[in-house]
């Protein structure tokens, strides 16, 4: 359904009356909102709302009881559509097989396996968190983390999604890692896939900046250009002096202005960009200056 005028959170009310399942809010109108406020989950102007209902739902009830509610002579464009029944905690899976970052990092779903006697693998389940590898910054924060040699470094996740860097920064070699996100499901994510790994003893999660503790010979912020800069001197002051900074989660014409934010702090190597469905994102990684 495209609500249009219709607000959604009456919507949803509506929906949830008539027993949803699950209810989903999409982008109607091909208007991405990439840089929310923290704490913020704004819809957007063109908003489509799905409703997972059991079979034996009466729709024409619940179409009757939203002309009602929001005193329509007819409903904006709907569609009623029988699905199959399947697991559908699993159905991300279907589109997730082993991936390949660098020369010996994988991240795979699940246990499947891997045929290269070197592989350093991360089995993963992101459940409800951002952070599979399969988005173009995660990708260049998985193959830059493979290019160094992390022996006995510590490392940060500053925003750490499903946990995937920090478990696959302990899984290349790290001593000890620490993955920060004030998401909720972001920080149960990070503890079961930290424990799938067998690597939950030696990463620390927390919810909030205030809880870290110290500074890292490695950290990493895949977030979004607005906190990333907001949060520029906290993030750079967690970085060990001459460690290693990377950030992404950064549209290519916003990397002046990151680069601007860190350069009392950092100094940085060339971006690297990658192309993904119609947008060009770019990877900050430089070095902790002395000053």
């Amino acid at each position: 359904m495209n609500l249009e005028k219709l607000n959604p959170d009456r919507v949803e009310a509506v929906f949830a009356r008539h027993g949803a399942l699950s209810i989903t809010f999409t982008d109607c109108g091909d208007r991405p909102v990439l840089e929310p406020a923290a704490g913020e989950t704004p819809l957007w102007r063109d908003t489509r709302i799905t409703g997972l209902f059991s079979a034996d739902a009466d729709f024409a009830r619940l179409q009757d009881d939203l002309l009602r509610s929001f005193e329509l002579d007819s409903l904006p464009p709907c569609e009623i559509e029988e699905v199959e029944d399947r697991a559908w905690e699993r159905e991300w899976l279907k589109d997730f097989g082993p991936m390949q970052f660098g020369k010996r990092l994988w991240v795979c779903p699940g246990d499947m396996p891997v045929n290269d006697i070197d592989a350093v693998i991360v089995h993963l389940d992101p459940g409800l968190a951002f952070g599979t590898g399969t988005h173009a910054t995660t990708a260049m924060c998985l193959e830059w983390l493979d290019s160094l040699q992390p022996d006995k470094s510590t490392m940060l996740d500053y925003g750490c999604g499903s946990g995937v860097l920090a478990i696959a920064a302990l899984k290349l070699g790290c001593a000890s890692a620490s993955a920060m996100d004030i998401d909720p499901q972001a920080v149960s994510a990070t503890r079961s896939n930290a424990e799938r790994n067998g690597v939950h003893r030696q990463l620390a999660v927390a919810g909030s900046d205030r809880e870290l503790l110290g500074r890292f010979d490695i950290v990493i912020a895949n977030i979004l250009a607005g906190p990333i800069i907001e949060l520029a001197e906290s993030i750079a002051n967690r970085v060990n002096k001459g460690g290693a900074l990377a950030l992404s989660g950064i549209l290519s014409g916003q990397v002046d202005a990151v680069l601007d934010a860190y350069q009392p702090w950092v100094c940085f190597d060339e971006p690297a960009f990658r192309e993904q469905d119609g947008q060009t994102w770019a990877r900050l990684s430089g070095r902790r200056l002395d000053g």
